[in-house]
């Protein structure tokens, strides 16, 4: 395992954490075939902020594969009515008031299978097959490596060969940070493909740790209306290939555009580590973000009571919101 600078936190310790995690997500990737979703399956699935973003994520590279249509939405957000195969929930706290939800009122119609961290939450009776990552588990907030995990999972899953993904992680944590990015006022994440979810996930870290003015958009996107911002100071980051001419329009009115030869997975470990290193600089403790907590719990009047970021609160209690997005 890469080690994390001197002094770091729980934080930099996960992100540098995450090659070790990813083999052996890989490793296990056969023994879950059974559960998870099959060739030719119309699936959905679902997620809260950082899991929905992996969910798009992983939807796009499904489809891309010709393994079936394939629908990531917010889970607060899931059609009614819509006929699928089978339901994958990703929770990292297994506690999320929105998947619950969701695996509840679709239980006996729909065979449903969850991706989550700890075993002693109430996920693990809502979904019919529950795939656990306790390995990829965090003290933080600010999720990371359990994120990149399960999409590492899922994507050796899809068949992938993810040896050069993993290689590529450790690159990116040994590699410097751009300098343009670390002097950088406003932040920028775009992506094409699978790599829009991405986009929307290095957003979430920038505006989580470093509370960074960020923005996330498909690439082509980019073009109508939000060039508007970029300028001097201001960075536009590309994960995988820009499309024809973009760079050159961002340097055109003085923007700085980031580009990588890594996979875009593992670049996304460059701006966890980006959103570590501003958040200190900025004098703010990527450990304990402000407004958020691991858990909260709701009650009957809906009143928040946040949880010990230790715990998974009570288990018993399906009621349960991660703040973190998990």
């Amino acid at each position: 395992m890469a080690k994390p600078p001197e002094g770091s936190g729980h934080t930099e310790t996960e992100i540098a954490s995450q090659p070790d995690r990813w083999r052996r997500a890989a490793a296990s990737a056969a023994g879950f075939a059974p559960v998870l979703p099959r060739p030719g399956e119309r699936v959905a699935v679902v997620g809260c902020g950082t899991s929905w973003f992996v969910g798009q994520a992983y939807a796009a590279l499904r489809e891309a594969a010709g393994q079936g249509e394939t629908d990531a939405f917010a889970a607060s957000e899931l059609p009614a009515g819509r006929a699928y195969d089978r339901l994958l929930a990703l929770t990292r706290s297994g506690t999320t008031t929105e998947v619950l939800d969701v695996l509840h009122r679709v239980r006996g119609t729909v065979p449903t299978v969850a991706i989550t961290a700890d075993p002693a939450t109430p996920v693990m009776g809502a979904a019919d097959e529950v795939v656990v990552l306790d390995y990829a588990d965090e003290r933080s907030v600010v999720q990371t490596r359990f994120a990149t995990t399960q999409l590492v999972l899922l994507r050796a899953h899809l068949g992938e060969d993810v040896a050069g993904v993993i290689a590529d992680a450790e690159r990116a944590l040994a590699g410097p940070l751009p300098a343009e990015a670390v002097r950088a006022e406003q932040f920028t994440f775009l992506g094409r493909g699978w790599t829009v979810g991405l986009a929307h996930e290095a957003a979430l870290k920038m505006r989580e740790a470093a509370r960074a003015w960020t923005e996330s958009y498909p690439a082509m996107e980019y073009r109508h209306g939000p060039i508007s911002v970029t300028g001097p100071g201001r960075v536009a980051w590309m994960f995988g290939e820009p499309p024809a001419g973009l760079a050159d329009q961002v340097e055109g009115v003085g923007g700085t555009m980031i580009t990588s030869v890594l996979d875009p997975l593992a670049d996304l470990i460059r701006a966890q580590r980006l959103a570590v290193e501003l958040a200190r600089a900025r004098g703010a403790d990527p450990d304990a973000p402000r407004n958020l907590t691991r858990s909260v719990v709701l009650d009957a009047d809906s009143g928040i009571h946040p949880v010990d970021p230790g715990t998974s609160g009570d288990p018993s209690y399906s009621a349960i919101l991660d703040a973190d997005a998990s």
